[in-house]
């Protein structure tokens, strides 16, 4: 029993660094030209940065069609 656990702990620790580089790799620096692009794609589905009244929901209304457009186009 001790065996199988002291087994268990060292796939553990092998493991932790394979996940923490494949964490690493998804959250990569986005360039000053993605997110242009994305404050762009998101005034079009009509966020106003300026509009600081209705700050949350309208960035959020915005992200959402953002993503049923994207859903929409396959990806």
């Amino acid at each position: 029993m001790k065996s199988s656990i002291y087994a268990l702990i060292a796939a553990m620790a092998l493991a932790a660094p394979v996940a923490s580089f494949a964490a690493q790799q998804a959250n990569a620096p986005v360039t000053r030209a993605q997110v242009k692009a994305e404050l762009a794609e998101l005034e079009q589905a009509g966020y106003n940065p300026g509009d600081w009244a209705n700050y949350p929901e309208n960035l959020q209304a915005a992200e959402q069609k953002v993503a049923a457009k994207h859903a929409a186009q396959g990806g």
